[in-house]
Protein backbone atom coordinates (compact mmCIF):
# COMPACT_ATOMS: atom_id res chain seq x y z
CA UNK A 1 0.00 0.00 0.00
CA UNK A 2 0.92 3.39 -0.72
CA UNK A 3 1.24 5.92 2.04
CA UNK A 4 -1.19 8.59 2.44
CA UNK A 5 -1.32 12.24 2.47
CA UNK A 6 -2.81 13.97 5.33
CA UNK A 7 -3.55 17.16 7.35
CA UNK A 8 -4.98 17.56 10.75
CA UNK A 9 -7.94 19.51 10.10
CA UNK A 10 -9.09 21.56 13.67
CA UNK A 11 -12.63 23.43 13.83
CA UNK A 12 -12.07 26.97 14.90
CA UNK A 13 -14.04 30.35 15.29
CA UNK A 14 -11.56 32.75 13.81
CA UNK A 15 -8.83 30.61 11.54
CA UNK A 16 -6.49 32.81 10.50
CA UNK A 17 -5.90 33.64 14.25
CA UNK A 18 -5.47 30.21 15.12
CA UNK A 19 -3.27 29.82 12.04
CA UNK A 20 -0.95 32.80 13.64
CA UNK A 21 -0.70 30.77 16.83
CA UNK A 22 0.21 27.84 15.65
CA UNK A 23 3.01 28.61 12.97
CA UNK A 24 4.34 30.61 15.52
CA UNK A 25 3.92 27.79 18.02
CA UNK A 26 5.19 25.13 16.11
CA UNK A 27 7.72 27.40 13.64
CA UNK A 28 5.88 26.20 10.87
CA UNK A 29 4.92 28.61 7.72
CA UNK A 30 1.23 29.76 7.01
CA UNK A 31 0.29 28.86 3.40
CA UNK A 32 0.04 31.02 0.45
CA UNK A 33 -2.90 30.09 -1.09
CA UNK A 34 -3.27 33.64 -2.72
CA UNK A 35 -2.42 32.48 -6.66
CA UNK A 36 -4.81 30.21 -6.11
CA UNK A 37 -7.57 31.91 -4.32
CA UNK A 38 -7.09 34.76 -7.97
CA UNK A 39 -7.68 32.30 -10.25
CA UNK A 40 -10.63 31.22 -8.43
CA UNK A 41 -12.06 34.49 -8.11
CA UNK A 42 -11.06 34.87 -11.74
CA UNK A 43 -13.02 32.04 -13.05
CA UNK A 44 -15.95 33.40 -11.19
CA UNK A 45 -16.40 30.05 -9.52
CA UNK A 46 -16.07 31.80 -5.69
CA UNK A 47 -17.56 35.21 -4.71
CA UNK A 48 -15.08 37.75 -3.25
CA UNK A 49 -16.84 37.76 -0.11
CA UNK A 50 -15.63 34.35 0.56
CA UNK A 51 -12.08 35.95 0.70
CA UNK A 52 -10.02 38.09 3.09
CA UNK A 53 -6.39 40.10 2.97
CA UNK A 54 -4.20 39.09 5.41
CA UNK A 55 -0.82 39.94 5.76
CA UNK A 56 -1.22 41.69 2.70
CA UNK A 57 -2.14 38.50 0.61
CA UNK A 58 -5.42 37.26 -0.59
CA UNK A 59 -6.49 34.14 1.51
CA UNK A 60 -9.96 32.16 2.05
CA UNK A 61 -11.71 33.63 4.65
CA UNK A 62 -13.15 30.77 6.29
CA UNK A 63 -9.75 28.36 5.64
CA UNK A 64 -6.01 28.72 6.21
CA UNK A 65 -3.40 26.28 6.71
CA UNK A 66 0.11 25.89 8.32
CA UNK A 67 2.70 23.64 6.89
CA UNK A 68 6.44 22.07 7.98
CA UNK A 69 8.87 24.64 6.81
CA UNK A 70 10.63 22.03 5.28
CA UNK A 71 8.00 19.93 3.31
CA UNK A 72 7.53 20.23 -0.43
CA UNK A 73 4.39 22.58 -1.65
CA UNK A 74 2.59 22.79 -4.76
CA UNK A 75 3.28 25.48 -6.38
CA UNK A 76 0.43 26.35 -8.04
CA UNK A 77 -1.93 26.33 -5.36
CA UNK A 78 0.63 27.09 -2.46
CA UNK A 79 -0.74 24.23 -0.10
CA UNK A 80 1.73 22.00 1.45
CA UNK A 81 2.63 18.35 0.97
CA UNK A 82 3.14 17.49 3.95
CA UNK A 83 2.71 17.91 7.47
CA UNK A 84 -0.15 20.18 7.62
CA UNK A 85 -2.89 21.53 10.20
CA UNK A 86 -5.69 23.24 8.40
CA UNK A 87 -8.29 25.52 10.61
CA UNK A 88 -11.85 25.84 9.30
CA UNK A 89 -13.99 28.10 10.70
CA UNK A 90 -17.48 26.75 12.05
CA UNK A 91 -20.52 28.30 13.96
CA UNK A 92 -20.43 26.93 17.21
CA UNK A 93 -18.06 27.01 20.07
CA UNK A 94 -15.91 24.15 21.51
CA UNK A 95 -17.70 23.20 24.68
CA UNK A 96 -16.30 19.89 25.59
CA UNK A 97 -12.20 18.15 25.78
CA UNK A 98 -10.62 17.60 22.37
CA UNK A 99 -10.18 13.89 21.90
CA UNK A 100 -7.23 14.28 19.77
CA UNK A 101 -4.48 17.06 20.39
CA UNK A 102 -0.76 17.94 19.28
CA UNK A 103 1.92 16.98 21.70
CA UNK A 104 4.88 19.46 21.62
CA UNK A 105 8.02 17.93 22.28
CA UNK A 106 10.75 20.95 23.60
CA UNK A 107 14.30 20.36 23.86
CA UNK A 108 15.56 18.29 26.83
CA UNK A 109 15.51 20.01 29.97
CA UNK A 110 13.27 23.24 28.14
CA UNK A 111 9.78 22.39 29.02
CA UNK A 112 9.58 25.64 31.04
CA UNK A 113 11.16 27.46 28.76
CA UNK A 114 8.97 26.70 25.97
CA UNK A 115 6.00 26.64 28.01
CA UNK A 116 5.97 30.42 28.85
CA UNK A 117 7.26 31.39 25.25
CA UNK A 118 3.86 29.32 24.33
CA UNK A 119 1.77 31.37 27.11
CA UNK A 120 3.40 34.16 25.52
CA UNK A 121 1.68 33.64 22.25
CA UNK A 122 -1.63 33.20 23.65
CA UNK A 123 -1.63 29.35 25.35
CA UNK A 124 -2.80 29.01 28.51
CA UNK A 125 -1.37 26.66 31.41
CA UNK A 126 -4.57 24.15 32.47
CA UNK A 127 -2.21 21.61 34.97
CA UNK A 128 1.42 20.26 35.19
CA UNK A 129 1.10 16.12 34.95
CA UNK A 130 4.03 14.25 36.95
CA UNK A 131 3.72 10.16 36.60
CA UNK A 132 5.61 6.98 35.87
CA UNK A 133 4.90 7.78 32.08
CA UNK A 134 6.91 11.43 32.83
CA UNK A 135 6.18 14.60 33.22
CA UNK A 136 4.29 16.96 30.81
CA UNK A 137 2.74 20.50 30.60
CA UNK A 138 -1.34 20.70 29.61
CA UNK A 139 -2.20 23.43 28.14
CA UNK A 140 -4.65 24.95 25.58
CA UNK A 141 -4.19 27.22 22.82
CA UNK A 142 -6.09 30.57 22.01
CA UNK A 143 -9.27 29.05 21.25
CA UNK A 144 -9.52 26.25 24.45
CA UNK A 145 -7.98 23.16 21.99
CA UNK A 146 -5.66 21.21 24.73
CA UNK A 147 -2.01 20.10 24.02
CA UNK A 148 0.63 18.43 25.60
CA UNK A 149 3.92 19.98 25.61
CA UNK A 150 6.85 17.02 26.74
Amino acid sequence: MTALHWKLVIDAADPHAQAAFWAEALGYRVEDNSALVERVLSAGQAPEAATVVVDGRRAWRDLIAVRHPDDPVDEPTGMGMGRRLLFQRVPEPKTVKNRLHIDVHAAPGERAVETARLERLGARVIRQVSGAGGEWTVMSDPEGNEFCVQ
